[in-house]
């Protein structure tokens, strides 16, 4: 099957979160499987191109604007092929969304281009059997596919799956984007992509497309509630019958401290000894004291955002250093918790180290060096890092939310089984007494070191369950698959979507594959 994914995002070539690990693991797990697969990303400043295979497409943008991007070919890495947009009016820039002033007020204008130059590359340059979309930057190719293409015999059938990343970015703007960006007028209602009088592009991308996905079992039941989702949880329950919740892959062949070239010795479940000359090694690259290797050593490597719950972490910060452990912060955003993070450095010199940037070496240090690993989030679709200090002997604390709570057992003393600590209350007080739960069990090296070996025996159990090559990283590549035998009608199944009369028959592939 060919399998065109399109993303605002995607490494080795851009990142602002977990969104540009996926569309670099699932691609390769996809080919791994058997299946051609290309990805469709903008070009933005620094990516490199090999050629140029259209040197201008014209755009529809509206009225009688036009805009004409080129389509540059990319590398082909890991047997997967590259495309890129490149306009550098949009996308030449110094970030992806925005700047610390906020998001470009031409957001619209920029992946609304976008969608229309992927769906012509699926025409002209790389014919598709499905389409893959990720997030609201892309939610307008099904909207566009069902509507301006609903006449074009080689675009108008090709099924859509969408994967929902975080619903808690809608891509939402006032009406007269439709006639900024020309999109169908006849959209603009409440099935469609009105919303309290507004345009909301991730809507379209709930109605329109054939399949969804999203990214764990638990957000997939979250999102159909008021609480987790952002006004559209009666959207995503009319869609449910084609919505399924699968926790995104890890890349084991890039997160394995076996093999990880960009730590100061690779270790193994097997041999857990590596990991005190990676902690030395994380303590000095922050700045802190070598006299600290015997204190917990907490991680933390994120966006900063309320999301994250870096608000509980600001409330309990104080209390929290009271404690005997030493922080290292690896992450930027929002200006109030880079400040946050730099008193914390200022008033605990010593015990606290800062980096404000995203910096991947780093990121793996930080996981390989931490004995703990942070995520007190408010929500999270999915989270990567969690699983990726499972299998870095680095024990997670997590809130009980989304994938988190898909992913880390809580320890169980006496049993001896679970994988890492989990809180289920978005408080501070409930955030500190699972840290202070986890620091007490970590004066046990006979107990601590159980905690280790089980969340590597939970990774190699993941990896063993799954029996195909393409379900190695994710399976997610079974949906996609459903997705183009749903909309082809193999499982009695219209192909009039779901603006049409279909049937809404679940597929027989549809399930947690």
């Amino acid at each position: 099957m060919k399998i065109l994914f399109v993303a605002s995002e995607g490494l080795p070539f851009s990142k602002t979160g977990g969104l540009a690990d996926v569309v670099e693991a699932l691609p390769k797990a996809l080919v791994a499987g058997g299946h051609e697969v290309a990805v469709v990303l903008p070009r933005y400043r620094g990516t490199k191109a090999t050629a140029v295979l259209m040197p201008s497409l014209t755009i529809p943008m509206g009225g009688t604007r036009l805009r004409f991007p080129a389509i540059a070919d990319g590398a082909q890495l890991n047997g997967v092929r590259y495309y890129f947009v490149d306009d550098p009016e949009y996308f030449d820039r110094d970030g992806l969304y925005g700047s610390s002033i906020g998001e470009y007020p031409d957001n619209a204008e920029r992946y609304a281009e976008f969608c229309r130059a992927a769906i012509e590359v699926a025409k002209h340059v790389w014919p598709a059997d499905v389409i893959h979309c990720h997030d609201w930057q892309t939610a307008l190719v099904p909207v566009l596919l069902r509507t301006s293409y609903g006449d074009d015999p080689l675009m108008k059938d090709v099924p859509v799956v969408f994967s929902i990343h975080n619903m808690g970015y809608h891509g939402q703007f006032t009406k007269d984007v439709l006639e900024r960006v020309g999109i169908p007028p006849s959209v603009f209602h409440p099935g469609g992509l009105e919303f309290f009088g507004n345009v909301n592009l991730l809507k379209g991308g709930l109605v329109y497309s054939d399949y969804l996905t999203t990214v764990s079992r638990k957000y997939a039941q979250e999102i159909q509630t008021p609480e987790y989702g952002h006004g559209l949880d009666g959207v995503v329950r009319s869609r449910a019958d084609r919505l399924v919740g699968i926790l995104n892959g890890v890349d084991y062949t890039a997160w394995n401290p076996e093999k990880d070239r960009l730590i100061a010795v690779t270790y193994s479940a097997k041999d857990l000894s590596g990991k005190q000359v990676c902690k030395q090694d994380l303590l000095k690259v922050f700045g802190l004291s070598p006299e600290h290797l015997s204190r917990p050593l907490t991680g933390i490597v994120s966006r900063f955002a309320d999301q994250k719950g870096f608000d509980l972490i600001a409330e309990k910060a104080h209390e929290l250093m009271r404690e005997d452990l030493v922080l290292v912060v690896l992450g930027s955003g929002e200006r109030k918790y880079e400040d946050l993070f730099r008193a914390l450095a200022a008033a605990y010199p010593g015990r606290v180290g800062v980096k404000i940037a995203y910096d991947n070496l780093l990121a793996h240090k930080v996981e390989a060096g931490a004995d703990l690993f942070l995520m007190p989030s408010r929500y999270e679709p999915s989270g990567l890092n969690q699983m990726y200090s499972l299998k870095y002997g680095t024990v997670p604390i997590v809130r009980a939310t989304g994938g988190l709570d898909d992913s880390i057992e809580p320890f169980d003393v006496e049993h001896g089984t679970g994988t890492g600590f989990k809180f289920k209350e978005y408080t501070g007080e409930a955030l500190l007494s699972a840290i202070r739960q986890a620091l007490h069990h970590y004066m046990d090296e006979r107990i601590w070191k159980r905690i280790q070996l089980n969340g590597c025996g939970r990774v190699c159990e993941a990896v063993r369950g799954r029996a195909s090559p393409s379900r190695l990283r994710s399976s997610r590549s079974g949906s996609i698959v459903a997705c183009a035998e749903f909309r082809k009608g193999r499982y009695g199944i219209g192909t009039n979507g779901p603006r049409g009369g279909a049937s809404h028959a679940k597929p027989k592939a549809c399930g947690n594959i």
